[in-house]
């Protein structure tokens, strides 16, 4: 009987290859990825895998993004269900489907495929996860905050912003370093916060200059804050917001959750702020990719444990 790789190739896919042989419980989901050697993924499916005794296994393979196509193929032939797809795969699985979710086109990537029939089916439970994340930690939806997102112009927090937009919050501010990335974002998202009734887009989505100044003249105004950056996985990352800036009233969401209590959170618990990280939101797309994949409930307090016990063995990337 092989013995199970922590990481697999494009090789180990191909005709002839015998990588995947005999492996038991049989390979039949995955994540696909460059790097994709930390990820958590593996650690938080095959428990639930186990639980739920589905015969399946769940690996990582390293994909580069020109072989994206090739081993989706790969994967069709050997009877997968599907497969995640993390950085820098999630455009090329948008483009690669035959049929995407309507959330996943709003979002504009693709982070899981279903394999059915011979076709390619994507969705996306980044968007989905966080809300699921957000819910869990602070008991209110997003639809009753008002909302800041740091780092709205990259690939995570557009994902988050699009997702926010569409519950239609009383205010969703966008901050990026980068501010032309941010007010592309803004245009886009604006007809769908659009409610004469209530209020103008214009007056409910803005974006704000990343600096202590415009900082500071929006988060008296604000409920729950993002961070949607990797900014806070090294101490010597700087400051996201002074913390003089945070208050007792804000909810702070920081994606990052390696460091579990990163600078951000730290402050804004010291300025009696409640607090979650990102492995809420690790947990809960995992869920529901799962529950994409098999049509049932995933077995999320088995989900948790394992990850939290992955966790204390190393530490990966959000898939």
């Amino acid at each position: 009987m092989n013995e199970e790789k922590d990481t697999y190739t494009l090789e180990d896919l191909a005709p002839g290859s015998t990588a995947l042989a005999d492996i038991s419980p049989p390979a039949r989901l995955s994540v696909f990825g460059d790097p994709v050697a930390h990820s958590l993924s593996p650690q938080l499916h095959n428990p639930a895998l186990k639980a739920l005794s589905i015969d399946s296994r769940y690996i990582r393979v390293q994909v580069a993004e020109r072989d994206f196509p090739k081993a989706l193929a790969l994967i069709q032939e050997k009877g997968f269900l599907g497969t995640n797809c993390t950085i820098p795969l999630k455009f090329a699985a948008l483009g690669a489907c035959d049929h995407v979710d309507d959330l996943a086109l709003k979002l504009g990537v693709v982070n899981t495929i279903s394999l059915e029939d011979g076709k390619i089916f994507g969705s996306n439970s980044d968007g989905p996860g966080f809300l699921r994340a957000v819910r869990e930690a602070f008991a209110i939806d997003a639809h009753d905050l008002r909302i800041m997102i740091l780092g709205a112009g990259g690939g995570a927090g557009r994902a988050v912003t699009v997702q926010c937009a569409l519950e239609a919050p009383e205010r969703l501010v966008l901050v990026n370093r980068t501010r032309e990335k941010a007010e592309s974002l803004r245009a886009e998202i604006a007809p769908m916060l659009e409610d004469e009734a209530i209020h103008s887009a214009s007056s409910r989505v803005k974006v704000a200059e990343w600096s202590d100044a415009g900082l500071e003249a929006e988060l008296g105004n604000i409920d729950l804050i993002v961070n949607a950056t990797s900014l806070g996985m090294k101490r010597s990352d700087p400051a996201l917001i002074q913390p003089h800036l945070l208050q007792p009233h804000h909810l702070v969401y920081d994606m990052v959750y390696s460091p579990q209590r990163t600078k951000l959170i730290a402050d804004a618990q010291n300025n009696g702020a409640r607090t979650a990280n990102g492995l809420s939101m690790l947990l809960h797309q995992g869920a529901i990719s799962f529950e994409t994949w098999f049509n049932r409930e995933a077995p999320l307090e088995t989900m948790r444990n394992a990850l939290q016990a992955a966790l204390g063995a190393g530490d990966g990337p959000l898939i």
